[in-house]
Parts: structure tokens; sequence; C-alpha cells
């Protein structure tokens, strides 16, 4: 992701041989925009998450099928309702948020944390504890969340629209917090007589539930609907009007 800048050459004079002949820098090609990779260390990662996942039978179906069908949707959206505009090298590849903003980087890391981090050592410390209902609980968000990740990345690659990146969290966060409610929902059923585990575990795997409550929902309902939403609206429609102009 470029961020909008772009190689300039018309400022720039090219070194010359001992012929006084200039020296050509690279290629043709080279003022195309930069191709983004295939799969970020990000995306690997949460890949890596998804097959795990997958592989040992903690995700259903509907979770798999869930995560499919968004793939082809955004392709859907971005032919019929909100392509990109006709002109990528600008408007297309600026982001919404500065990426230095401090607060906003905070808040990710945090929710980073809060998301993926400890629901991950909880399913590890769980095979431990061998809480099978435990790790059945608490997969399917972990899922859907590494797949969130690794969907943004398909969406910030350069070939979607503004509205298509803002989608992608949108239509995942709102599916995880039921998968929250089922996990937490699940932790609180929890009796020491039938669970057979660490009492401590039991009010760990409790207090992540509901932090993953607080903040999955601050985030959709204080955070991407209210400003990340217009925000990115708001840009995408302003780049037509100044094709148009």
């Amino acid at each position: 992701m470029s961020g909008g800048v772009g190689p300039t050459y018309n400022d720039i004079q090219l070194p010359k041989d001992d012929n006084g002949q200039p020296i050509s820098a690279a290629p043709k090609n080279v003022h195309h925009p930069a191709i983004a990779p295939f799969l970020t260390f990000r995306q690997l990662n949460a890949l890596a998450v998804i097959v795990v996942l997958s592989a040992s039978g903690m995700v259903s179906m509907e979770d798999f099928v869930f995560v499919v069908l968004s793939y082809i949707y955004i392709h859907f959206l971005s032919k019929v309702a909100f392509p990109p505009p006709p002109t990528p090298n600008t408007s297309t590849q600026e982001r919404v948020f500065d990426p230095n903003n401090k607060c906003l980087s905070l808040y990710i890391s945090v929710a980073a944390i809060i998301g993926l981090v400890l629901p991950i050592a909880y399913i590890f410390h769980g095979i431990l504890e061998e809480d099978k209902q435990g790790i059945k609980a608490a997969s399917p968000h972990v899922f859907l969340l590494s797949s969130q990740v690794f969907m943004e990345g398909v969406a910030f690659s350069g070939k979607f629209s503004i509205p298509i990146r803002v989608f992608v969290p949108v239509f995942y966060n709102s599916r995880r917090i039921f998968t929250i409610v089922e996990w937490l929902r699940n932790e609180i059923g929890k009796v020491d007589e039938e669970y057979g585990g660490s009492p401590a575990r039991v009010y760990m795997g409790r207090a992540l539930a509901i932090a993953n409550m607080v903040l999955w929902c601050f985030n959709l309902f204080g955070f991407l609907l209210p400003v990340y939403l217009p925000r990115a609206f708001k840009q995408y429609y302003a780049s037509f009007n100044k094709i148009k102009d």
C-alpha cells in the first residue's frame, strides 16, 4: 500500500554517461504503480491461524461459508455498487486516517492483543487443561478475526475502492459479535463440578470474553459506523467530484 505516493521523474535530472547521453534509470514499466506483494506478513500469520483452526475441526461450516461468501461479495460490490474511481493512482490509494496517528496505532495494538493474542493463548492453555468446551467456544471468534485480517489485506491491495475497505471490518465485526455472545454464554454456563479445570481459567475465560464483547461492540457502534464509514464515503464520492471538475 503506497498511500497514494507514486514515483515522479519530471523534476529529477537523470545522470549522464561519458558521451553526455542520459542514462536510463529504469525500464518504462516503472512508471506504473508498484504492485503490492501477493500476501503480506500479517496476512500470512492470519492465514496460518485460519489453516490450523480449520484443520483442528473447531470451525463450523457456517463460519467457513461466511468467509468464502464475503470474498465473493466484495468483488460483486466492487463491480456493481462501488467501483474504483477512474484515477487509481490518487484517490483509491489514499487512506481515511493518517497512518502515523499514534492514538489509532495504539487502539489497533490493544485490539490485536485483546482480540487475537490473548484468545490464542487462551486456546493453547485450554489444550493443556483439556478444556475442549472453552477451546470450541473461543475458536470461532479467533477464526473470523484472522479471516478479517486476511480479507482486509485483500481489500487494501489497491484493486478495491474505499467503501469496500470499510465493508470488510463492518461485515466481520457484526458477525463476530454473535460468536462472542456464544463464547460468553459458554463461559458463564460452566459449572465447576462438570468443568473439572482450574477455577482461574474459568475467570480468565469470562474476563476475556467480556473484554472482547466490550471492545468489538465499541469498535462497531462507536468507531466503524459513526466515524470510519462516513469519512470513507465522503472521501470516495469527493474523488468523483474532483474528476468531474
